[in-house]
């Protein structure tokens, strides 16, 4: 018995190999059990508790679906008895339990633990009345709001997860050439149940959750960029003319999505009722070049490569495999099937043997020809021929475990969520939503609640699915939340009225939605870093205010707002314009501390609730004072050249400090810790700006030895003197060259550094000139004002022939050019632009007397500040 027993130990911590952590280990230290009657304690942490009762006492020792690891550091904690009640005692939690021949009840089981100076105690079929909700698995056919599934913290400070039903890993005879295998639990009454207590604490909550659950991995850093997809029968040349478009357009791209039409699909109208022989409709599934789009995929897809893309298919597996496919005669065989019967092969992956000949006959070939990893567009059937194992959740275990284990690749899947324990398996997508406002309106919500189950990776639909045509405004505003969502995909269905390229919308909208997809590609290394934090910590980068805000009612009251990384919050727009100022109005709310909004440059203090206007072009951005914010250089796809100069953008602040975070990008060696955090902080003594650089902590394969920075030094006048490590640094108008210049459009010192190697220790010290408070407060509000006057003159330039834009628009429009062109004017400039701003109202308001319409005067006064009666509403 004894020597089976560490047969047993040895086998089922090998099921680190399917998830990539040689630490899992699903048998608790003996320490942490507490035996009583016919149940079973074991203390995982001082706030999350296995409780487990059996009729037999059959006690289970096997990894469930969720969770993995229970071999924790033993906690602290105490055991005692009242009379016949058992009682264990954390630093947090006080366990009660009256042994009894009865499954856990209301009478023999409590918890109790402390919540903001209050005594909570739950006991079984207590309602979890403050649960925060989780994520669902699809969104398909959503027209704005749908229902959530629980997720692992509440406002209660307690959630319950009852394990009692889920199925369990084998975990024998596990290595490259197999994996654990699903297996059902032991007949018998039994109870499974985990309890954590964590009060307000959402953040540790979430910590341990992946400590017993597994880690949220780190997605390829590719996935972070510009994802193409629609749904259309598109030929290699039409994605060849696609993809020039987007380096024509200076658009940058990585991933190349191809809808289901890249197989053979036999017409797939799905009202004309063709079924194939598993009973599903003919063409949607298919593992089979269509010759006539594809004449010879492996050229096509070496091509798509070497434009620095990775691409993807779509997958509807519920078919099986048909007679038709390439692959029939070989699975067949391998299934037991005589080819000759032509008889199909029914989907079963719940059968071992099934998948095994899945990837071997199916994928291999797939993958060899260049794709880089699968959509797995499951729609179909909830049931697998195993009891309690859903085919989406199993879909995504198989092909990580494939992809990771088996290929030794990064994994990343594209699929729907599947169920807790899923957020070990990402890409998620969201399915095919409504393209209307509402849709939008509930996406943010949906995005950072699903951080509660660990789910940091849902890719929407940008733009919407059905019907498919949208207005350029809700594609702009739609891309503008995917900017600032995990995944940045647009999509739409197969509609010829429906349109995603945004060089195809008109000028306007298309220009802020370029300029949308180039932040987002100058911001990769914050995200990257942020996504290494969510697999460090459980914590995902995308997140609900009461993360960081527990005890602020305003922090859940305003829903659609979140945490993006450490040091940005944003509340996306997802309503109209209003057709007179073409302003939206949001509200929002700031919480404690001082704040930046990064399209306007305004300082702003919370708490504070705020209704705010934005065009167009504005995102509600909010980053903290004092941050660091890394960011990189224009490129056409994510990996193009290396992040040479690493642009370190620091915001106004006193104080501040970050690590970023860099590793191969592509590799499993970030579990490996082979990978480089560079440490970076910020102060300010009297008026200079000193950042130092430290020298870089760890190492990767591949990794560059040296590079120059770039520091923006954000709102402040242009510098008095300039050194790096000691040497003067000049002004220059030469890109790329060490030295300083000014952007006065966005009030930034552009300091560029000589090469230095990345061991090295770099200091920056900025000396500012001496300035008015009332002078600064006019600087940090002159982006945004800029910005504004150019939508006011492009609204006044429209009145053409009745009128014009008075010179002293233009005149205060150009104040940070002349800024750019000549820094040592840029005080002189600031107190003209505040001393002539009265006039140029007045100029703008004298045109009402020329007779000119009053709707794009009243709009051009709006967006520069003044207050005007509109004769009309938000559309």
């Amino acid at each position: 018995m004894k020597l089976f027993c560490c047969f047993l130990l040895m086998s089922i911590s090998t099921l680190a190999l399917a998830q990539g952590d040689a630490n899992y280990n699903p048998v608790a230290d003996p320490a942490a059990v507490v035996m009583a009657g016919n149940a079973r304690f074991t203390i995982l942490t001082p706030q999350l508790i296995r409780m487990e009762w059996s009729a037999n006492k059959g006690f289970e020792d096997h990894a469930s679906m969720v969770f993995l690891n229970r071999h924790l550091p033993v906690p602290k904690f105490t055991k005692s008895n009242e009379g016949s009640t058992l009682v264990l005692k954390t630093e947090k939690l006080t366990l009660k339990y009256k042994p009894s021949n009865s499954e856990f009840n209301s009478s023999n089981l409590s918890i109790s633990f402390d919540l903001n100076g209050k005594t909570v105690t739950w006991t079984p079929g207590t309602k979890d009345t403050g649960n925060l909700l989780g994520t669902t698995r699809t969104l398909d056919g959503v027209e704005g709001s749908t229902p959530l599934e629980p997720g692992l913290v509440s406002r209660d400070g307690w959630v319950v997860v009852d394990d009692s039903g889920r199925p369990l890993f084998d975990n024998l005879n596990v290595g490259k050439d197999d994996w654990p295998w699903v297996m059902p639990r032991p007949a018998g009454k039994h109870q499974d149940i985990y309890f954590f207590g964590y009060g307000h604490d959402y953040k540790q909550a979430l910590g341990d959750y992946i400590k017993v659950a597994g880690r949220i991995p780190l997605p390829p850093r590719f996935a972070f960029g510009t994802w193409w997809s629609r749904y259309w029968a598109y030929s290699d040349q039409e994605f060849e003319e696609l993809v020039r478009g987007f380096r024509t357009h200076d658009i940058p791209l990585d991933v190349l999505v191809i809808d289901m039409d890249w197989h053979l699909t036999f017409d797939p109208r799905w009202w004309k009722g063709k079924d194939d022989q598993s009973g599903h409709r003919l063409g949607w599934t298919g593992y089979t070049w269509n010759k006539d789009y594809f004449p010879d995929p492996e050229a096509f897809l070496k091509w798509v490569h070497e434009q620095g893309l990775k691409t993807t298919v779509n997958l509807h597996p519920a078919s099986g495999v048909q007679p038709h496919e390439a692959a029939y005669p070989e699975m067949a065989r391998a299934m037991g099937i005589d080819p000759a019967t032509k008889k199909y092969v029914p989907f079963d992956i719940a059968s071992k043997k099934f998948t095994e000949n899945y990837f071997k006959y199916l994928h291999r070939p797939l993958e060899k020809q260049g794709i880089d990893f699968f959509w797995l567009d499951w729609q179909q059937e909830d049931k697998t021929s195993l009891p309690g194992v859903n085919p989406t959740w199993w879909l995504n275990y198989v092909h990580t475990y494939d992809m990771e284990v088996r290929q030794g690749k990064r994994p990343i899947i594209f699929h729907r969520w599947g169920g807790l324990g899923n957020h070990r398996y990402q890409i998620g997508f969201s399915g095919d939503t409504i393209s209307v406002w509402k849709s939008l309106a509930f996406q943010p919500y949906f995005t950072a609640t699903a951080a509660n189950v660990g789910y940091a990776y849902w890719s929407h639909d940008i733009g919407g699915h059905m019907p498919g045509a949208v207005s350029p405004e809700l594609y702009t505003r739609w891309i503008q939340f995917g900017l600032f969502s995990p995944i940045l995909r647009t999509h739409t269905t197969k509609n010829p009225e429906a349109e995603r390229r945004i060089w195809a919308y008109p000028p306007q909208y298309a220009k802020v939605m370029r300029e949308a997809f180039l932040l987002r590609y100058a911001l990769i290394p914050y995200i990257y870093t942020q996504s290494r934090k969510t697999y460090d910590t459980g914590v995902a980068f995308l997140r609900p205010l009461y993360y960081d805000y527990p005890e602020a009612p305003e922090a859940y009251d305003f829903k659609d707002e979140y945490i993006f990384g450490d040091d940005m919050i944003v509340a996306p727009i997802a309503t109209e314009l209003n057709k007179d100022s073409q302003l939206a109005t949001k509200s929002l709310w700031l919480p404690p501390g001082e704040w930046i909004e990064w399209f306007s440059g305004e300082h702003l203090k919370g708490p504070a609730k705020l209704d705010r206007t934005f065009a167009l072009n504005e995102i509600p951005v909010y980053i903290r004072a004092g941050a660091i914010i890394p960011m990189q250089p224009k490129m056409d796809y994510t990996g193009q050249k290396p992040v040479d100069p690493l642009i370190l953008t620091v915001m106004p602040g006193t104080s501040g400090e970050t690590r970023v975070y860099d590793d191969a990008g592509n590799s499993l060696g970030y579990k490996q810790n082979e990978a480089t955090w560079t440490s970076v902080k910020q102060s300010r003594t009297g008026n200079t700006v000193n950042v130092e650089i430290a020298p870089i902590e760890g190492s990767y394969p591949g990794m560059i030895t040296e590079r120059a920075y770039e520091f923006r030094l954000v709102g402040v006048f242009p510098p008095k003197n300039v050194t790096v490590n000691g040497q003067q640094l000049a002004f220059t108008k030469e890109a790329g060259k060490p030295g300083w210049n000014y952007n006065g459009n966005q009030t930034t010192v552009i300091i560029t550094t000589p090469r230095f190697k990345v061991t090295d220790r770099v200091t920056l010290s900025a000396e500012l000139p001496q300035v008015t408070d009332v002078q600064q407060n006019t600087l940090n509000l002159l982006p945004g004002r800029i910005s504004r006057l150019r939508t006011a003159m492009d609204t006044l330039n429209a009145t053409w022939r009745q009128g014009w834009s008075p010179d002293s628009v233009t005149h205060q429009y150009q104040v940070g050019d002349r800024m750019s062109y000549d820094p040592t004017k840029a005080i002189s400039e600031v107190d003209d632009f505040a001393a002539t701003w009265p006039k140029m109202i007045a100029d703008v308001l004298a045109m009402q007397k020329e007779g000119i319409d009053a709707v794009p005067i009243n709009a051009a006064l709006t967006h520069l500040g003044v207050k005007v009666a509109m004769t009309a509403t938000a559309k």
